[in-house]
């Protein structure tokens, strides 16, 4: 048996970092899963060349939950990225959302047990992420955002949506620096130092001023954590709707018109890096 999922990574509007409550957005860039049943035990690989150890902590839970013998019973996972790798753009969300629901889509139907319901499969990748050190908070917001598509609002804490709905159709771009950033590993304190600001972000997340929200966001966390608030600034400057840092960074994300996509990819050419240019996502995490 063969299953190919494709799931989408997300753009943050809020990081739930410093206060709990997070929102985020489905984009274009995503993983696909390519998942088959073997002989062979758990055999887990990317495209990327990125450690394995979250693959298979999500194979193995879906085995857990099911109680199947990985002796008896064995898959194949490989995975495709057009997310780049660790730069706040959900790739982890992305990646265990992928893999959950292609493992369990495997097994429920190869035993014919029941399957598990959306919600089970992004709380086993979130508690899988949790298990694997690749979140702080869980990230409620980013795994529900690659899942289900469109904008989310979210209670990270206790796993609760506030919002869910789908996102206009908009051009995003995203800056991918030359160097990675884990600077919010180290600056979790720094961050809560800001959450009375941050919660004025959320505010605006709340009421579905989510532009607003996320330029506030992440001029705020890009303080926090060091990053160039000129490069956000700069693509607003340029008839940006909305930029900002994305997740911990180092990524920033812009929300533009078809008018001002050409001028702000101009306006980024003075940093480093790279530009990629996607959509808005309002499909979510699907079997192919």
């Amino acid at each position: 048996m063969k299953k190919i999922v494709r799931s989408p990574g997300s753009a943050t509007i809020i990081n739930a970092i410093a206060t709990g409550f997070g929102s985020a957005f489905g984009i274009g860039l995503d993983i696909e899963c390519v998942a088959k049943t073997t002989n062979e035990s758990i055999k887990c690989s990317n495209d990327v060349g990125a450690d394995t150890g979250l693959m298979e902590i999500c194979v193995k839970d879906v085995f857990n939950h099911y109680g199947i013998d990985e002796s008896e019973f064995g898959i194949d996972l490989k995975t495709k990225s057009k997310l780049p790798m660790a730069s706040g753009l959900s790739s982890s969300s992305a990646s265990s959302n992928a893999i959950v629901k292609a493992t369990s889509s495997i097994i429920s139907e190869e035993f014919n047990l029941k399957p598990l319901d959306d919600l089970d499969i992004i709380n086993m990748a979130i508690d899988a992420s949790l298990k694997a050190g690749v979140t702080i908070t869980g990230s409620f917001d980013d795994a529900t955002a690659s899942y289900f598509g469109g904008v989310v609002v979210t209670d990270n804490v206790n796993r609760k949506f506030i919002i869910k709905e789908k996102m206009g159709e908009y051009s995003i771009l995203v800056y991918m620096p030359d160097y990675c950033s884990k600077s919010g590993d180290s600056n979790k304190n720094r961050m809560k130092l800001l959450a009375p600001l941050v919660e004025t972000a959320f505010e605006f997340a709340r009421n579905k001023d989510y532009f607003k929200a996320l330029t506030l966001n992440g001029l705020i966390y890009s303080a926090a954590l060091g990053f160039n608030s000129s490069i956000a600034i700069d693509a607003i400057e340029s008839g940006a709707i909305a930029s900002g840092l994305s997740g911990t960074g180092s990524s920033f994300v812009a929300v533009a018109g078809d008018d001002s996509i050409d001028n702000i990819k101009y306006a980024w050419n003075k940093y480093e890096g790279m530009v990629i240019e996607t959509k808005t996502d309002n499909v979510g995490c699907k079997i192919l």
